[in-house]
């Protein structure tokens, strides 16, 4: 089956009104779509995965030092290299297609949102037993995606009794850590190798038409990619910001942010904007606009330089950020990051040919 089929299936339903609604003259520029395809694989969706499993390796590397040595040194170079990971993955982790998400490898990596806690609660369960079987990654590969991913170690590294870390040489706590790093190192090789494999999805997805595994022709190729821009998107506001701030009216929830322990909200939520953005520029998507409709892509670049402005210089300390005092630049943030949504689904999509026949809305 097709990787793509689903998504696409989900794609192009639209509502009725929408569909009766005639399309602008534009078109797609199909001889740019072999170009941007390529680069897209080979400029930014294997570099993004190497270069996160290559900072999961120092990660491992860190947690290991720190369970050997068990001192304030190697500790803030534990959670150095953790924030290293976080910024990595999140560069590629818009990337909710292909390999990644086999047999459940982004959970593996990212289990993201735990809405009702289950997840830390295992978490604090697995600490509290510490059986010293439960430490080795073997292990931990074939427990609970909660207890193997980055949220796992954030608490490890920075949850109640962290403190510990420092007190004993190779700790349980510490030794689990040390495994859920070696977890996610191993998790993006699985990731890496399937992209790497030369007559593997990399050349599916550079070579659309008969021979593809993915897509059957151009047009479907670029819905993927646009779909990664467009799903990419949404998630910064819906998983990244609305998880925890829906707007004045409604109460925040700071504790419900990814990564909130380690301050690493908005570095993570900046990287996945430099992911896509990277993306958008790196793959050259704006050559597939019909030759009128370049301005589309100036104000794209417009939203991305907005935010990617905006977002580093929120007070990393999540539960000051969403204070009466600050909540005014979380509200222009949701315009925002809706306004960039707009801009790609429905400027940029409509302009590439795109609109009558597909919909990235989220129901909005």
């Amino acid at each position: 089956m097709r990787l793509w089929q689903p998504l696409l299936l989900s794609l192009a339903l639209v509502s009725s009104a929408a569909a009766q609604t005639s399309a602008p003259q534009a078109g797609l520029n199909e001889e740019a779509v072999p170009a941007v395809m390529q680069r897209a694989v080979d400029e930014v969706i294997r570099p993004g995965y190497r270069n996160a499993q290559q900072s999961a390796a120092r990660l491992t590397t860190a947690m290991k030092d720190l369970c050997d040595d068990a001192t304030q040194q190697t500790l803030d170079k534990a959670k150095s290299a953790f924030d290293d990971t976080i910024r990595y993955w999140s560069v590629i982790e818009i990337v909710q297609t292909g390999p990644v998400i086999q047999d459940n490898l982004f959970e593996h990596i990212l289990f993201y949102p735990d809405r009702k806690g289950v997840g830390l609660k295992q978490v604090q369960a697995l600490i509290a037993k510490a059986d010293p079987k439960d430490a080795t990654v073997d292990a931990i590969a074939g427990k609970s995606v909660a207890l193997q991913g980055l949220t796992a170690l954030e608490y490890v590294l920075h949850g109640t009794g962290s403190e510990d870390l420092t007190k004993q040489k190779n700790s349980f706590r510490c030794l689990y850590g040390a495994a859920v790093a070696g977890n996610i190192q191993r998790e993006a090789g699985e990731v890496i190798a399937a992209w790497e494999k030369p007559d593997g999805v990399q050349a599916s997805w550079k070579h659309p038409g008969p021979q593809s595994e993915d897509f059957m022709d151009n047009k479907e190729a670029v819905t993927a990619l646009l779909g990664i821009l467009v799903h990419g998107a949404e998630t910064v506001r819906d998983q990244r910001l609305e998880q925890f701030y829906k707007g004045k009216d409604n109460t925040p929830r700071p504790r419900m942010a990814i990564y909130w322990r380690s301050n690493n909200t908005w570095k993570s939520m900046t990287a996945n904007l430099e992911g896509l953005r990277t993306l958008w520029q790196k793959a050259g998507m704006a050559e597939l606009l019909p030759a009128d409709k370049k301005p589309i892509a100036d104000a794209i670049d417009a939203s991305f330089k907005s935010l990617l402005d905006t977002v580093p210089k929120l007070n990393p300390d999540i539960e000051v950020a969403t204070s009466t005092a600050e909540r005014a630049k979380l509200d222009a943030l949701l315009v925002s990051t809706r306004e960039l949504i707009t801009k790609i689904s429905d400027d940029y999509g409509a302009a590439i040919g795109l609109s009558a026949g597909f919909s990235f809305s989220d129901g909005d």
